[in-house]
């Protein structure tokens, strides 16, 4: 459903406020819409003005009255007063507006969470490949499952862009309705710490919360790490929990399961070679195999024991495939069943994805990796299916956490053979000035050479590489865009890498 082909005709004024104060008081009109955001404002709709961290929604209520919504609710706020609005609008004063968003936002799409299994997943590294799985096998055994989360959302393979991980909180609601009428039975959404510290998923039902790991990021938002746990750790307080599904081979995921959580039961899993006693995980993966042709796993615990052949590469799928069963066996399948399902599926787009050329040519793998933590992971992985060097093309994007770019040039130095540095989303910052926050931490011992442009650096790599030689290219994954200043340049690092395996050097093709 969107705000075009909407199938909700109205909804009483009345209704969406119902339980809060003096809601006796508000006139029973209808409403044809609900938005926070006055651009995306229709007809006969009610307008949310919220306090927010830059700006009061009262800022531009007059591009709201303009789109003619029946209705203004508006949150008390420092130095702001009631708006003067024409007098066939609705103006609601209602404190702590921005808490109610979800709530409101619940009522008005027909409660669609309650309709659906809905599993919210987290954390810092690999969320979005264990939501992919997750959904995909859920598909795969016969549970029409939607997903929600950095590549888009939708059912099945074809999904509608997104710009965020986790959208704003009417888009959320507005998103699983339009799954619940195209007839999901469940769905699988990524949360980000930005969408847990604001609210984003506020009023939506989750049954199943799950969580992949903890490693610096967004510090520039969270500004500490133990914020930005704290934020994490919201996924699993909520009323109406059922199942925890936590990796406790992760250091913060085991303090987290032995916190006090509002699931009613916890599966913890892990892989063997993590710091945890194994008797104390009730889902463990062994990786028996790591070979060209992917991973050989062996699954153990108290759901029983079985093992798989998984086409995906990397030690840390290992990680993400024992979570996603977990994330399965939450939602009611056997193990076995699980991971039959799992073990039929590729790596998502930019996650860990393996692209080839003709014979000669050295095996790519355009990665998502852009934290230190995650690019070192990707490194070691890589290992256990390289018979060559390693090439390591990356970069850090510009108005983000500027503490990390360090460690993200050191953790590549210590696990490639070649680095390749370049731009990745530069923003509004200088191109140079990060590429040479990266070089603090690259050893002059180490080879890497600069290569601002993506397209030339990825192309470089690809064609200086051996046969033998495994390419990464970290840091974008599956987006398709390059931001440069205020510009949204088109790009895929998947796309220029396959233009860069079809051409060959030695023909003259480039230079």
């Amino acid at each position: 459903m969107t705000q075009a082909d909407s199938t909700i005709d109205t909804v009483s004024l009345r209704s969406l406020f119902a339980g809060s104060q003096n809601s006796q008081s508000i006139p029973d009109i209808p409403v044809t819409d609900i938005t926070s955001d006055s651009r995306k404002a229709r007809a006969g709709g009610l307008f949310l003005a919220c306090e927010g961290q830059g700006h009061h929604g009262l800022d531009f209520v007059d591009q709201a009255v303009a789109a003619q919504v029946a209705a203004v609710a508006w949150e008390p706020a420092a130095e702001y007063t009631a708006p003067k609005l024409p007098s066939d609008v609705v103006c609601l004063e209602v404190p702590k507006l921005g808490a109610l968003v979800g709530d409101i936002a619940d009522r008005f799409f027909s409660q669609p969470s309650r309709q659906l299994q809905v599993t919210g997943v987290t954390g810092t590294n690999g969320k979005t490949t264990v939501a992919r799985l997750a959904s995909s096998a859920l598909v795969m055994l016969d549970n029409n499952s939607a997903y929600m989360g950095t590549m888009g959302y939708g059912l099945g393979e074809e999904l509608k862009p997104s710009a965020f991980t986790t959208p704003g909180c009417i888009v959320v609601h507005r998103r699983l309705r339009d799954m619940v009428d195209a007839g999901a039975q469940s769905a699988i959404i990524e949360v980000s710490s930005h969408g847990l510290d604001q609210g984003r998923i506020d009023g939506v039902r989750i049954t199943t919360a799950a969580i992949t790991n903890l490693s610096r990021d967004h510090l520039d938002y969270h500004h500490d790490f133990e914020s930005y746990g704290k934020a994490k750790a919201r996924l699993f307080t909520r009323a109406g929990l059922h199942t925890a599904v936590i990796n406790v081979g992760d250091k913060f995921g085991a303090e987290l399961a032995d916190q006090n959580l509002s699931a009613e039961r916890i599966i913890r899993v892990a892989i063997t070679d993590s710091a945890v006693q194994t008797e104390k995980v009730d889902l463990l993966a062994e990786l028996l195999d790591a070979n060209a042709a992917g991973l050989r796993i062996r699954f153990s615990g108290k759901f029983g024991h079985c093992e798989i052949s998984s086409p995906m590469w990397g030690r840390f799928n290992v990680e993400n495939l024992v979570l996603a069963a977990g994330i399965l066996i939450a939602n009611g399948f056997s193990l076995e069943k699980s991971a039959n399902a799992l073990s039929q599926l590729h790596a998502p787009e930019g996650r860990m994805q393996v692209l080839r050329g003709a014979a000669g040519k050295p095996a790519v793998v355009v990665d998502f990796a852009h934290t230190p933590d995650a690019i070192e992971q990707v490194l070691r992985a890589l290992r256990d299916h390289c018979a060559g060097k390693i090439w390591c093309v990356f970069g850090c994007g510009g108005d983000r956490d500027q503490g990390k770019r360090k460690m993200m040039g050191k953790a590549a130095a210590d696990h490639a053979d070649h680095l390749v540095l370049t731009d990745d989303n530069p923003r509004h910052e200088d191109s140079a000035a990060i590429i040479r926050d990266i070089q603090q931490g690259v050893d002059a011992s180490v080879s890497a050479e600069v290569i601002a442009d993506r397209i030339a650096a990825i192309t470089a790599a690809i064609h200086r590489a051996g046969a033998d030689d495994i390419v990464l290219i970290a840091g974008k994954g599956s987006e398709t865009l390059q931001l440069i200043g205020d510009q949204a340049v088109p790009f895929s690092d998947a796309s220029v890498a396959r233009e860069a395996l079809l051409v060959d050097m030695r023909s003259g093709g480039v230079h």
